[in-house]
């Protein structure tokens, strides 16, 4: 594969997708297809959680552009950091913070050990931004900003995904924090944007937690657990029950087909748009319909 870069860890099966030339709210315009040469697809990705408000926020957007044009590109000390602390206190105000370009050993030791975990955004809508009662002491925060994601072992050897490029957490005071690396410098850039991020998670709580799609809620309701392949919570669908890799497989090709694109890793939640259209919407209620999963097939 001259001129290629192999692999894509746990994520290849983005390799199956399209060539993304642009993303806007919550569609990717992809390359081929379509008399134009385009294609657009429904991210129910969003990249893990980053774009959960979507892949242009204004406000993001304004704030990358400032620290671009400043060159903060590199991983300077900057008070940018005090910035995301602040930001982060609004949700978190009884935890401690630390910052890391790329998730410690340590903090996938904790990971599979079930001492950390994911936090995420408007899983309750009744309190869109709390932490579960019984959340571990370190939490590695899905934030709206620019970044990646690694593969790791949680508890019990289940996968799970960890932030990369910009991985923050925010830490229990009870917790030992010898127990985790001093933090690492990151681009005043990412920081700018994360910051920017929280405080737009905090404005956008009350509407996101909330997906107002008839379509999908009727789909998904009215039938015994069984017989659904999805749960709910907030905006996000996870499945049931365990589903192989080859069984995921198959369903991401189902969906890219029918225009939507589903998160590369199984164990990343599929997220409802902010925002969808009536065909997207009774497009997407019909694939999530219970007769239109395949228990019998991708699910172990």
């Amino acid at each position: 594969m001259t001129g290629r870069f192999p692999g894509g860890g746990g994520f290849s099966l983005l390799r199956l997708a399209p060539m993304v030339l642009r993303a806007r709210g919550f569609r990717l315009y992809a390359r081929g297809g379509g008399a134009s040469g385009k294609r657009r697809l429904v991210d129910l990705w969003q990249n893990g959680g980053a774009a959960v408000l979507g892949h242009t926020p204004p406000s993001m957007l304004r704030e990358l552009k400032n620290a671009a044009s400043r060159g903060l590109f590199a991983p300077f000390p900057h008070f940018l950091e005090d910035r995301l602390a602040k930001a982060l206190s609004r949700v978190f105000p009884d935890r401690d913070f630390a910052l890391y370009a790329a998730p410690p050993p340590e903090l996938e030791a904790l990971a599979a050990s079930g001492a950390a975990g994911l936090w995420r955004p408007f899983l309750d809508p009744a309190a869109p931004l709390s932490a579960p009662e019984n959340a571990p002491p370190v939490l590695a925060l899905v934030v709206p900003g620019v970044q990646g994601w690694r593969l790791a072992k949680g508890p019990r050897g289940a996968e799970i995904a960890l932030p990369l490029g910009l991985c923050a957490l925010a830490i229990g005071r009870g917790f030992e924090r010898g127990r985790l690396p001093p933090g690492d410098f990151l681009p005043p850039a990412l920081l700018a944007a994360a910051a920017r991020g929280v405080h737009d998670l905090v404005a956008a709580a009350p509407l996101r937690s909330r997906p107002a799609f008839p379509r999908i809620a009727k789909a998904l309701r009215g039938v015994p657990p069984e017989a659904s392949m999805w749960k709910s919570r907030g905006p996000y669908l996870e499945p049931r029950r365990p589903v192989s890799r080859e069984g995921w497989a198959a369903l991401f090709r189902r969906y890219l087909d029918a225009g939507f694109l589903l998160p590369p890793a199984p164990c990343q939640p599929l997220i409802l748009p902010g925002e969808l259209s009536p065909g997207e919407e009774a497009k997407l209620a019909g694939l999530l319909a219970p007769e239109a999963d395949f228990s019998k097939g991708p699910l172990d």
